[in-house]
């Protein structure tokens, strides 16, 4: 299988977001200034778009088991340190997102690399990887060792200023975050989505000024998946 990008088989509702993310620099896109160090680790994320006939668009998102050395317990875009076997960054996101969720890569159609993000507290320097999930499959926690559930989200409902917060770490950084479905989607991805869904023109208004502390957002989480195992 090719992974040269496909920009143009797009569907309709995903090319404002190709628009939107055109030529933007990787300082739109993360809250911190710091520069990735010239021996950083490469990785790559998928951030795969679909479509549901019942709920519409929506994004493929991976919760970390809680026993990992490194991101435990966090929601994430599939995704993960580069092999030597890697021909580029594409083929390391569709890799990781088969190893991790099931996805097929052949269903998948890459359409855009987003700039290079460091993500200071792995040491990664991340390529996302823009894509349309153009033959969906059922998606499944493949090793449990390393993913507890995997989830795609509509973007409805991550757009519902209900879902939206900031959340402030323990070390003083604030940045948007995402309570629902049981997830608390926040640091790196929380911050990488939010920029997505103003750059494709999902977002909606919502209000900034209500922050949490990490530990009450997770609970704020945990709380809402009891609610969604007891419906």
């Amino acid at each position: 299988m090719s992974n040269a990008l496909r920009p143009e088989r797009a569907p309709g509702w995903l090319r404002p977001l190709l628009s939107g993310v055109r030529g933007v620099d990787a300082a739109e896109l993360v809250r911190h200034r710091m520069l990735p160090p010239s021996d950083g680790r490469r990785a790559a994320v998928l951030v795969l778009f679909g479509e549901d006939p019942d709920h519409g668009p929506d994004v493929l998102l991976v919760e970390r088991a809680s026993t990992l050395r490194e991101h435990a317990g966090q929601v994430a875009f599939p995704g993960g340190g580069a092999d030597a076997e890697d021909a580029d960054a594409v083929a390391t996101a569709l890799r990781e997102a088969e190893e991790e969720a099931g996805v097929e890569p052949e269903g998948v159609v890459p359409l855009a690399l987003l700039p290079d993000l460091f993500v200071p507290p792995s040491g990664f320097i991340v390529t996302p990887v823009i894509a349309h999930w153009a033959r969906p499959v059922e998606v499944h926690a493949v090793d449990p060792r390393e993913t507890a559930r995997v989830a795609r989200v509509p973007l409805a409902v991550l757009a519902d200023p209900v879902h939206r917060i900031r959340v402030r770490h323990p070390s003083g950084f604030t940045g948007p975050a995402f309570v629902t479905a049981g997830l608390l989607v926040w640091g790196f991805t929380g911050g990488l989505l939010s920029a997505l869904l103003d750059r494709g023109g999902w977002a909606r208004p919502w209000d900034t000024t209500r922050v949490m502390d990490l530990d009450a957002a997770w609970s704020a989480a945990r709380a809402g998946r009891q609610e969604v195992a007891g419906s």
